[in-house]
Formats: C-alpha cells, sequence, structure tokens
C-alpha cells in the first residue's frame, strides 16, 4: 500500500539535523506499517520494540538513560549490531514506557547518528502532558486515514495514472469525469482507515468493510473509557457520541446544549481536547474576518468538530451505502461531504482549514491559506449550483481565487471555478 507520508520520512532520514522522529495519528491508521515498511526500504535492518506486547522491554528503559547501553541491550536481544544510518530503531506502543518517551531526549542528545522512530496508540494525549514530552528533541509527523489519491492508487490502480494526469484549468472528458465520481462515492463509503481500504481492494465486499468499520468504532470507545486518565470518560463519550447530531445541524456549529441539556463549556472543553488530541476529531475554528493570517483572526469559543475517517462517521451515522451510490439527497448528505473533503485538505497544506460564519445568514464552508492567499471554498452535495454566501463573500471581499466543490465537472462560473470533488487532496489545482 502506497502512502504519501512515506516521502516525509524518506525526507526525515536525509535532513542534516534529524531528531528522534515521533509518528501522531488515530490508532489503525497504519502508523506501525509505515515505521516497518520505511525500514525494509530504507535500511539494513530493524530493532522492533514494542511496549505492549513485551513488558519486559520496558524494565530496559527503566533501569538506565544511556542511549549507547540500551543500543548495546537491544542489539544482543535481537542477535544484529546496531549501526548508525544503517539500523532503524522503532519504539511501537511508546505511551505504554514513559521511560521510552523520554528517552528519545537522550537519544537526541547523546547518540543522534542513530535513527529512532516512536508511535503509539493515543499518543497524542500523552505528549499534551508537559512531563511525557521531550521538549525541542524531537520531530513529530502526523499520520492520517488514505486520501483519496491513496484510496484509488491501493483499490482502483488503473484510474490512478488517470487521475495523476489531470491538469488544473482543463474540463475533464465527461467519460473520466463519471469513473472518478462513482470512484469518489466508493471511497464514501470505504475511506481511508488502511484495514477498510485492504478488504474493499481484496474482497470487494461493502458487508466486511462496514464490519471492520464497526469493530474500529467500538475500540475508540473502548479506548475512551480505559485510556484516559483525569479527564472524566463519562463527558469524552458523551462529546463523541454528539458527533453525528452536531453536524446533522443546519449549520454545524458546535452546541454544548447538544451534548448534554444545560452543559457549559468548562466541562467539557477537556473532553473535546482530548478526542482531538487523539487524532479522532478535527476542531475547525470559524474567523472573525477572512485575514492573513488566518490564525490571527481565530474566534477560540466558535468552532466545528470533524471526524477524522468519513467512512467511519458514515458508518456511526448508519447511513445506507445505497443512499450515497444512487446520489439520494439526505440531510446528513452536506455533512458527509464536508467530512471528505477536510480530510484532503488535513496534511495536505502548511495551514489547516477555517471557516467564516459572521452572521446567522452567511457561511462560508472552508477558508484556505494557500501561500498568502486566502481562499474561499464551498462544498456543494451532487451536482447543485445554489451557492448565495458564496457568491455574496465573493461580491464583498473579491478573492483572487475561489472554489466551489461538487460532483460538476471542472469549469469557470464568473469569479469562481467549479471543482469536481475528487480533486480536493489536489493543491496545484490552487492557483
Amino acid at each position: 500500500m502506497l502512502r504519501n507520508v512515506m516521502k516525509d520520512l524518506k525526507e526525515w532520514k536525509k535532513t542534516s539535523d534529524r531528531k528522534p522522529l515521533i509518528l501522531k495519528g488515530a490508532r489503525q491508521v497504519g502508523k506501525t506499517w509505515l515505521m516497518k515498511d520505511f525500514a525494509r526500504q530504507e535500511y539494513q535492518d530493524m530493532v522492533y520494540c514494542n511496549f505492549d506486547e513485551d513488558e519486559s522491554l520496558g524494565d530496559l528503559f527503566e533501569r538506565t538513560k544511556a542511549p549507547r547501553r540500551l543500543l548495546e541491550q537491544l542489539g544482543l536481544i535481537n542477535g544484529l549490531k546496531i549501526k548508525p544510518g544503517k539500523t532503524l530503531i522503532i519504539l511501537d506502543e511508546v505511551q505504554e514506557c514513559p521511560a521510552a518517551l523520554n528517552s528519545l531526549k537522550y537519544f537526541h542528545e547523546q547518540a543522534n547518528e542513530y535513527h529512532v522512530v516512536a508511535a503509539g496508540s493515543l499518543l497524542g494525549t500523552y505528549l499534551a502532558e508537559p512531563k511525557s514530552y521531550p521538549v525541542g528533541q524531537v520531530n513529530l509527523l502526523n499520520v492520517y486515514p488514505l486520501t483519496f489519491h491513496e484510496f484509488l492508487q491501493a483499490a482502483e490502480p488503473t484510474l490512478t495514472t488517470l487521475y495523476e494526469s489531470l491538469h488544473p484549468h482543463e474540463e475533464i472528458p465527461t467519460a473520466f469525469h463519471e469513473r472518478l465520481l462513482e470512484a469518489w462515492r466508493t471511497y464514501l463509503i470505504v475511506c481511508g482507515m488502511p484495514e477498510c481500504v485492504s478488504s474493499w481492494a481484496e474482497h470487494r465486499d461493502a458487508g466486511r468493510v462496514e464490519a471492520i468499520q464497526k469493530e474500529l468504532l467500538s475500540v475508540y470507545e473502548n479506548d475512551i473509557t480505559k485510556h484516559n486518565k483525569q479527564i472524566n470518560a463519562g463527558r469524552i463519550l458523551l462529546v463523541y457520541r454528539s458527533i453525528v447530531p452536531q453536524l446533522t445541524k443546519e449549520n454545524e456549529k458546535f452546541s454544548y446544549r447538544m451534548v448534554k441539556a444545560g452543559a457549559r463549556a468548562r466541562e467539557f472543553e477537556e473532553a473535546i481536547e482530548w478526542l482531538v488530541s487523539a487524532g479522532i476529531l478535527h476542531r475547525i475554528y470559524n474567523v472573525s474576518r477572512p485575514g492573513y493570517p488566518l490564525s490571527a483572526y481565530a474566534m477560540m469559543s466558535n468552532f466545528k468538530l470533524f471526524f477524522f475517517d468519513t467512512g467511519l462517521l458514515k458508518a456511526m451515522a448508519g447511513i445506507e451505502n445505497a443512499a450515497i451510490v444512487m446520489d439520494k439527497a439526505f440531510p446528513f448528505r452536506g455533512a458527509l461531504t464536508e467530512n471528505a473533503l477536510l480530510q484532503q485538505f488535513i496534511g495536505e497544506l502548511a495551514v489547516p482549514p477555517y471557516y467564516y460564519a459572521p452572521d446567522v445568514t452567511h457561511e462560508i464552508d472552508f477558508l484556505l491559506q494557500h501561500q498568502m492567499e486566502i481562499i474561499p471554498l464551498e462544498a456543494k452535495t451532487g451536482k447543485t449550483k445554489k451557492a448565495a454566501s458564496f457568491r455574496w463573500y465573493i461580491d464583498k471581499f473579491d478573492p483572487q481565487l475561489a472554489f466551489r466543490y461538487s460532483e460538476r465537472n471542472y469549469r469557470k462560473d464568473g469569479k469562481f471555478t467549479n471543482m469536481p470533488v475528487y480533486l480536493a487532496g489536489r493543491t496545484d489545482f490552487l492557483a
């Protein structure tokens, strides 16, 4: 399975000021597979340490903080000589051994010629704790579910070349457009969890995919109840289970009252942050004005929450596959499309998306900061042309670039460009 993040791993290996690397991301997004595949491609050997499977490994890191002594012991256990730049040291499920997480600091200070990568379930929540995080001593790399492009590479290889051959400012032949739309709708159902994509690629069985998705959702609920520390698990679950009704609302703005009657921000902010740190939710802030840089105008108490994988969101909402395949209209379709588009933007852009809702009558789904441009983006379901708020924004602010994503083909429409939804991950089209 080809993953775009592999190029980031290879760049990390080549960087002269490289530090130990931590992979962050939700459970089951493929961090372990990535680390092992990276080792197979780029190194002579690997030393794989899983602190969840072998608790005795933790004892090594508890006994000493000296990297060279640790390397000697790990070499003895694995029956090989660990060589700088030739052996990749993998510390998996590192959250189970705080001493191993802390050892990354000493690897950087005392033995940085050795290549070390670490990952773990819910690691983002552990790194949020100041005592656990080796500040300034590590590099961080986020791992997300597969994008549409990655999905095509795994499940629709014949379409991949076609997809990669598309050029900005060119209308796509109708036959190709319809084939890519069909693949996009399949992607909405399967989406980007590696196990789901692999299952679909091999079996073409939607029932198997749905079973995996439901199992993963159960795993996340179990994580919430078992692995949080001081934060009330009940509150985290209430926020987690409110995502579907939150996104069903017309404006999708997060409402504490939909979590629990009479709920206040101070009661649930930690729960929200736990889910965001765990990689399960994405928080998108409203801005007071569409200015550069967008972060300067973020309204921290005014935000939306999206799920990290659209296929899981579909399963959580209980949407029938037929509704998507047959392009049926239903209230949650818009939220599903927005979630899928956001999934493409996350990780592809240097700055996370925002949205703009200055009043009750106007809302721009996303604002993208690409280079120094502020780009308004409207997400539309199906082939609808209605975009009153979008046209209002364009008339008021006269942006250099503006895009409406829908199932219509590529075309210029006055001051904005209609972009097929399946091109959301192609940042080269944002020009």
